[in-house]
């Protein structure tokens, strides 16, 4: 195993367990060390830090797997954190785990790069960083160990670009997943594609999210849901009570999706009803003519991967939101949100609340919303905390 030291002073963000170590914190880069293998990581003293993932590409060289000098990485070491993020998860669900949820947040569950999300008879991981790639196979089969379930690779992320890794998809252990699996959530059946779906299968992160649109969808007449991809927000209005659901998204086969769902909830096309087109250009259709709506849901996919992206993104929220509040009923509710890690809460609100202020609304803010609490964020990790949402009612 190599030894990597760090340049004096660098040691720091260990005393604060943050389990990043940028290239320029190194004092030197061993020959021969390869992408994702384990590293002894020391200070400028000589003094053990802990043991890391070395990335031969990213400007984050080394991901800390543990600070115990004692706690090497390997087929126990993941067997242990699989056991540990399996009884965390039973305490937040009060020992009933729902039919699909996620087991293992990456960093903020000590395993960076590793993302688990269970549904019915299968375990679907994301292996993002080098680390966890050379790991493959000691992840598979520990996770297959804990859960008992087919684990089935989804590894066909754009953040691998970034570790010199290509993308890969396929079964790791057991049999292959079916075309389409189905679950339940909030008492809405759902059918998805583990193979194909975004992410690995479905956006579990909007859980409660979605049960808060339920919960405020008693009685509207037209919601609109934009970004709807296979219509979780819709599905969700209707469940609470809406009349009627305007599905948008500019891909066809999700929108069929979408249908798929409602059918299979005995919702009529009356009821549940999409267009194919971009969100953008079809608010401002609507806003030339006129429409309104009771309820509009902004969710749209990640405009931020980094904080360069960032301006350009705010200025495409505050254009979404513009728009979504002149669509806006008085008394309406306006569910938005951001999935992008470099868009902080804060400027996301003051972005909406700008937006508000060129369309010449007021508002109040009802709740802010977050990511289901399966993605709990660990307080030496604050970048695990990816998803904002804001529940606003449009005030006279």
């Amino acid at each position: 195993m190599y030894d990597i030291i760090l340049k004096q002073g660098k040691e720091r963000s260990f005393q604060r367990r943050h389990p990043w170590v940028f290239s320029g914190a190194l004092s030197k880069i061993p020959q021969g060390v390869g992408n994702g293998e384990t590293v002894r990581v020391l200070s400028s003293q000589g003094e053990f830090l802990g043991y890391g993932a070395y990335s031969a590409t990213s400007s984050i060289a080394i991901r800390i797997w543990s600070f115990d000098i004692n706690d090497l990485p390997g087929y126990d070491f993941f067997e242990r954190k699989f056991r540990a993020a399996l009884t965390f998860r039973k305490i937040i669900f009060n020992n009933v785990l729902p039919d699909s949820y996620r087991l293992v947040h990456a960093e903020s569950d000590g395993l960076p790069g590793v993302i688990v999300d269970i549904y019915p008879g299968f375990a679907v991981c994301q292996l993002s960083t080098a680390g966890a790639d050379y790991f493959r196979n000691e992840i598979a089969d520990a996770l297959y160990c804990v859960t008992g379930c087919n684990v089935y690779e989804r590894s066909d992320v754009d953040s691998r670009k970034r570790e010199g890794l290509p993308d890969v998809k396929g079964l790791l252990k057991g049999v292959e997943p079916p075309e389409f699996i189905e679950f339940t959530e909030n008492g809405i059946r759902f059918r998805s594609s583990l193979k194909e779906g975004h992410k690995t299968g479905f956006y579990l992160d909007q859980r409660v999210n979605r049960q808060v649109v339920s919960s405020a969808a008693a009685g509207c007449g037209d919601v609109l849901n934009c970004f709807s991809y296979t219509g979780g927000f819709g599905l969700a209005a209707l469940h609470g009570g809406a009349h009627h659901v305007l599905n948008v998204d500019s891909s066809g086969a999700a929108l069929e999706f979408a249908c798929s769902n409602a059918q299979l909830n005995g919702f009529s096309t009356e009821q549940f009803s999409v267009e194919d087109a971009d969100v953008f250009q079809f608010l401002r259709k609507c806003r030339d003519s006129r429409k309104s709506f009771d309820m509009i849901i902004l969710d749209p996919p990640k405009l931020a991967e980094t904080i360069k992206q960032r301006d350009k993104a705010a200025r495409a929220y505050k254009d979404l939101n513009l728009l979504g509040f002149k669509l806006l009923r008085p008394g309406g509710k306006l569910f938005t949100f951001s999935c992008s890690g470099a868009m902080d809460d804060d400027l996301f609100e003051k972005v909406v609340c700008s937006a508000a202020q060129d369309a010449n609304v007021n508002f109040r803010i009802i709740q802010h919303l977050a990511q289901a609490p399966d993605h709990a964020v660990s307080g030496f990790f604050p970048e695990g905390h990816y998803l904002k949402g804001l529940y606003l009612i449009r005030t006279e």
